[in-house]
């Protein structure tokens, strides 16, 4: 019995060091980054696939080879994939506050696509996709970044799939969902927001009255360079232009104020010849827009002070496989506004 009592102990040390139920031990955590991963029984394409986790499940590291890592799910199914397929807490956090940000910013218009689009945690073509817009799907676009790929500029939009889920999608493969009576006077022009106006009753149907705002040829900083309203004529039955103002360089966000109120009620962020940006506010009363405000926009001292940073920054695609997924994050709002 005497020989007995260390042999226990010494099995219930081992027990304890395999983890839960004589599990193996975890040395880390990672979480999933694309839509989907397989872990595999072993090391080698042709190994079978012993489990399919999706984007931001929690895998246990149990162990690593090179750039492979050994994983646990939380079935308890264990298998192998690359590492830099796995992202740690601080990142997952990351994304996460990117779509919290992402869900306080105001939609700039709802948007289509024609063909399913991969949503990337970073606007650049490396970066990471983690899940699908499907064909004929709905997004709200939110933000705007223009993106240096050598030797190219390319438009990407932050998009809002959920309260709880936002990425980065290419702007050329978005398609703003304004109905075709209306979008039919683009005239080549990119649509990059739109709003309704309110509502005209006409002859028993619902008419919209509608702002837009359009930019020429894109990759450029700035989001328009074309703000217009459109009204519902009684008189002709068909679409007119109430309000247009071209040549400006502006940005993110157009905001519309009481439309439910029967007052509605708009303002757009232009930058002047100086470079300094001015908030226009303006009333849409019957047929007629006239201005009303017209406020310089100052931004935060957090934002001035990093802004020489960031605009030397803000046209540079990321280059890891991760990318700068915090500055995504952190520096939202700057960009955004124009910083």
């Amino acid at each position: 019995m005497t020989r007995l009592i260390p042999r226990l102990l010494l099995l219930t040390i081992v027990l304890i060091g395999c983890g839960p139920r004589g599990q193996e031990p975890a040395i880390g955590e990672g979480f999933v980054a694309p839509a989907t991963l397989n872990l595999r029984k072993d090391l080698g394409p042709q190994q079978p696939s012993v489990a399919t986790v999706k984007h931001g499940e929690r895998l246990e590291i149990l162990a690593r080879k090179r750039r492979f890592v050994k994983a646990r799910t939380s079935s308890g199914a264990v298998g192998w994939t690359d590492g830099e397929l796995l992202f740690g807490p601080e990142k997952m956090e990351e994304l996460r506050a990117l779509a919290r940000q992402a869900a306080a910013l105001p939609s700039q218009g709802r948007a289509t696509v024609l063909d399913a689009l991969n949503i990337h945690t970073q606007p650049g073509r490396e970066a990471p996709s983690f899940d699908q817009i499907p064909e004929g799907g709905h997004v709200d676009v939110v933000a705007h970044r223009l993106v240096s790929i050598p030797p190219r500029l390319e438009d990407w939009s932050l998009v809002r799939a959920s309260e709880t889920k936002a990425g980065w999608v290419l702007m050329r493969n978005l398609v703003m969902a304004v109905p075709d009576e209306v979008a039919q006077y683009a005239e080549g022009q990119r649509i990059t927001s739109y709003f309704a106006l309110g509502e005209v009753q006409a002859g028993g149907q619902v008419k919209r009255n509608w702002l837009w705002t359009t930019i020429a040829k894109g990759q450029e900083p700035y989001q328009f360079d074309t703000v217009r309203v459109f009204i519902w004529s009684l008189r002709r039955q068909r679409y007119e232009t109430a309000f247009i103002e071209r040549k400006l360089k502006g940005y993110y966000p157009v905001e519309v104020q009481g439309v439910s109120q029967g007052a509605p009620s708009f303002s757009i962020l232009v930058e002047n010849q100086d470079g300094a940006r001015y908030r226009r506010a303006y009333r849409f009363d019957g047929n007629r827009v006239r201005l009303v405000s017209k406020t310089l926009w100052t931004p935060a001292p957090e934002q001035t002070a990093a802004s020489g940073k960031e605009n030397k920054q803000q046209a540079t695609a990321p280059r890891t496989f991760w990318g700068r997924l915090s500055r995504g994050a952190g520096d939202l709002r700057r960009r955004v506004f124009g910083k």
